[in-house]
């Protein structure tokens, strides 16, 4: 029994882990003709709060993030990928995908990298594996 996918959920960070689950979900977008959904999150726990009390730092920080998803739609449109777009949510990673992004957008996978580049969840617990074990979708962990 082969599954099919016809919405990718593809979580990016920067993190080479992350760039390499950017590139795999890009082939496997292609190869199946699915839809292929970038997601970044906007992690309000790292800024301080007169940071997070500043509506320009933080309209800067999403306006940033935005334009840097442009850039991997744009790669992903190149690679051959037909449908793509990209979302920003803001929030702790893992739960953020998973109580959020996943019921919201309906994906019938999740790709990510095994590690976060920031953050200090990467210190106490992996995101990986939170969304691999709370995630009502498949999980590809990818290193």
């Amino acid at each position: 029994m082969s599954t099919t996918f016809k919405r990718i959920l593809v979580g990016v960070d920067d993190s080479a882990d992350a760039l390499l689950a950017f590139e795999y979900a890009i082939q496997q977008a292609v190869q199946t003709d699915a839809e292929l959904i970038i997601v970044s999150i906007l992690e309000n726990d790292e800024m301080n709060v007169y940071q997070a009390l500043n509506k320009d730092y933080v309209h800067g920080e999403r306006a940033e993030l935005e334009t840097h998803l442009l850039k991997y739609q744009k790669q992903a449109q190149a690679a051959g990928a037909k449908r793509v777009r990209t979302l920003i949510a803001e929030g702790e990673p893992g739960e953020t995908i998973v109580k959020d992004v996943i019921p919201h957008l309906q994906p019938d996978l999740l790709i990510i990298g095994s590690i976060a580049k920031k953050g200090l969840a990467r210190h106490f617990g992996s995101q990986a594996a939170y969304m691999a074990k709370y995630s009502p979708i498949s999980v590809l962990v990818i290193r």
